[in-house]
């Protein structure tokens, strides 16, 4: 990459990493083109990253077939306005096939979903993420640490593999999170994987920008959040997010299993219905959390009341 490409990645990496959903038609196929007034809202707005093939895009539901043709097809909507950052994962071989189509589609950056193997180790995962490198050719990459048990001896190993330039961190742990910071390469972007309710404590110890799903639905408030943290305004960031939280309540709900369907739901109210989700997500809302949802669109003027 040039220099000024990887300035563009750090700038984003250090923005909003925007989450975007898979869309459904209603034979339950992927349907990529209604995307496209989702990622025109966003890019409008400002979001400086939007993601493809992440868990709020129901990675683990879409097989790599479907996650190749969702790359692509981000990529040629997105049209050189944004960085896309495309996520990769599952077993090497799928991870690398995927990773090769990525880079064929124009992505940035890939996302490296940490293996959900039930034997992972530390050193093979460092094996994993070097394959994967290879496969695309040399793309930046993202790690996506959703389990900081392999210890900061082992996420400084990974960090330490040529090509990684930053860390999505998805634990609540902020001080193994800050350990972390002070053993890797300065170099190296640690970003706030929680969203924005987690970004104020993951910022206060050294994560900038973070992942967002509401970017699907509300990316103005979603940009108002990051501009104040950027500025050090706390105070106003959490008066923000005070505003959005009953959103992630209700995507929280049943051991995560609402995540994508509070997202998905909020687009149908909006008028950009994209389709269900795919088991083992929970759908529908039930109609408590779907009277919640509508009082919270409601209430921030995304839907009259």
């Amino acid at each position: 990459m040039t220099n000024d490409l990887n300035s563009d990645l750090d700038r984003a990496l250090a923005g909003i990493s925007g989450i975007l959903v898979t869309p459904y038609d209603a034979v339950g196929d992927i349907a990529p083109d209604k995307l496209q007034p989702i990622i025109d809202r966003a890019l409008d707005a400002g979001v400086h990253m939007p993601v493809v093939n992440g868990n709020t895009g129901e990675f683990y539901a879409l097989t790599t077939h479907e996650a190749c043709t969702m790359v692509g097809e981000v990529c040629a909507m997105v049209a050189g306005r944004a960085p896309v950052l495309a996520g990769v994962g599952r077993g090497i071989r799928d991870a690398c096939t995927l990773a090769e189509a990525s880079a064929q589609a124009g992505a940035s950056a890939l996302m490296i979903h940490q293996p959900p193997d039930p034997f992972v180790s530390p050193r093979g995962t460092v094996d994993y993420v070097r394959a994967v490198h290879e496969a695309s050719g040399g793309l930046p990459m993202m790690l996506y640490l959703r389990n900081d048990a392999i210890g900061t001896d082992g996420i400084k190993a990974l960090c330490d593999l040529p090509g990684v330039k930053g860390v999505k961190w998805a634990t609540p742990n902020p001080l193994k999170l800050a350990a972390a910071i002070a053993a890797c390469d300065p170099g190296i972007t640690w970003v706030g994987g929680l969203a924005e309710v987690w970004a104020p404590p993951l910022y206060a110890v050294g994560a900038r920008g973070f992942t967002s799903g509401l970017i699907n639905v509300w990316p103005e408030r979603s940009m108002a959040i990051h501009a104040a943290l950027a500025a050090g305004d706390y105070p106003e960031a959490n008066r923000l997010i005070a505003g959005m939280r009953a959103f992630e309540d209700i995507r929280a709900e049943e051991l995560n299993g609402t995540n994508v369907t509070g997202v998905k739901a909020a687009l149908q109210a909006l008028g950009m219905d994209c389709g269900p989700t795919r088991p083992p997500s929970a759908w529908p809302l039930t109609d408590l959390q779907a009277d919640k949802l509508r009082s919270f669109l409601a209430a921030n003027n995304l839907i009259q009341g």
